[in-house]
């Protein structure tokens, strides 16, 4: 590997957010050459970043995240605090395509100069984050900024990726927690370490009754952290009201857990998903596809049950039961 340093990375330590977009863009492209200049680039920067906080955010459709993360944003930014947001898009399971409209609902916070938007595709990708979002944090971070907010597609997908790569996981909610409880699946509330009733200024009472429902249930299922214990605040992020008692509370959780020790849990797990993606596309080159295609549909009619299928591909050998792929079929 030359060890001329990557034309992007003076400018991106600078904090240039040209730079930056850029090199969001080519860790986020599937071209070979891309992928090796981005590991170049990430190579480069690494350590380079100062104290941050990494924040993953998700909710209901409807309950506000796009205007909480810019009200939070905002104050963040106006307080001397650098601020980017990885929003990420669902993408179209038929057409692939993605709305991307992340910047129009946070007007302000785009022509905030202390603050960066990114706006990206899902592409499919479960965890409600996309394939490369653990490269863009780690080069927000290179380029300065020392809070990262991570907008996820909504609760309805499993959404743990998130919480495996933010430092703290916010569930946003609405007043009629009642009912809204119900629809929010208990391993996304099992993850939340802030709740945050959004909306608040539209029905005190019930903002008043769903804090304590929710401070309720939060207490009966187990706490993921045995430093802390889950918080509900309520906020208006259209008037801004409460606001800042969650960032208190953001505050509050980073200066009791032990963040080195999670960060350092956090590489140990994006090692482990990119093993995981390894074994599977070496065993796709070295298995026969014909072959595969067979077990498949052998599946399909009923002749094996799907377990039966598994097996055949490991019996006690070790190895197919069909033959592998020879070096030209490998793709």
């Amino acid at each position: 590997m030359s060890s001329a340093a990557h034309p992007l990375t003076a400018p991106l330590l600078a904090g240039s957010r040209r730079a930056l977009a850029q090199a969001i863009t080519l860790a986020e492209s599937s071209r070979p050459d891309h992928e090796e200049q981005a590991q170049l680039l990430l190579a480069e920067v690494a350590g380079q970043a100062k104290q941050t906080v990494r924040v993953g955010l998700t909710g209901v459709p409807g309950v506000g995240k796009s205007t909480f993360i810019e009200g939070l944003g905002v104050q963040l930014a106006d307080a001397g605090h650098r601020v980017a947001v990885l929003a990420v898009d669902p993408s179209s399971t038929r057409t692939g395509g993605s709305i991307m409209g992340d910047k129009t609902r946070m007007p302000r916070l785009t022509v905030h100069p202390r603050a960066f938007i990114r706006p990206s595709p899902s592409g499919g990708t479960l965890g409600g984050v996309t394939r490369r979002t653990r490269e863009a944090l780690l080069l927000c971070e290179a380029a300065g900024y020392d809070v990262i907010l991570v907008e996820t597609v909504g609760v309805g997908q499993s959404e743990t990726q998130v919480a495996a790569m933010t430092d703290l996981f916010v569930l946003l909610t609405l007043p009629n927690a009642g009912d809204e409880l119900q629809g929010i699946k208990r391993g996304i509330m099992e993850l939340a370490d802030i709740c945050v009733v959004n909306k608040a200024d539209t029905d005190p009472k019930a903002a008043n009754r769903a804090q304590s429902e929710l401070t309720a249930a939060l207490s009966l299922l187990t706490p993921h952290s045995a430093v802390w214990q889950p918080r509900v605040v309520q906020a208006s992020a259209l008037t801004g009201a409460g606001v800042d008692r969650v960032w208190e509370a953001v505050q509050a959780y980073t200066s009791t857990v032990d963040l080195p020790a999670k960060r350092r849990s956090q590489t140990a797990s994006w090692f482990d998903d990119l093993l995981r993606e390894l074994a599977w596309r070496n065993f796709l080159e070295q298995t026969n596809s014909a072959g595969l295609a067979r077990l498949r549909s052998e599946v399909l009619r009923g002749d094996l049950t799907p377990v039966q299928g598994i097996r055949k591909l490991r019996p006690a050998s070790g190895g197919p039961e069909f033959p592998t792929a020879q070096p030209s079929d490998a793709r």
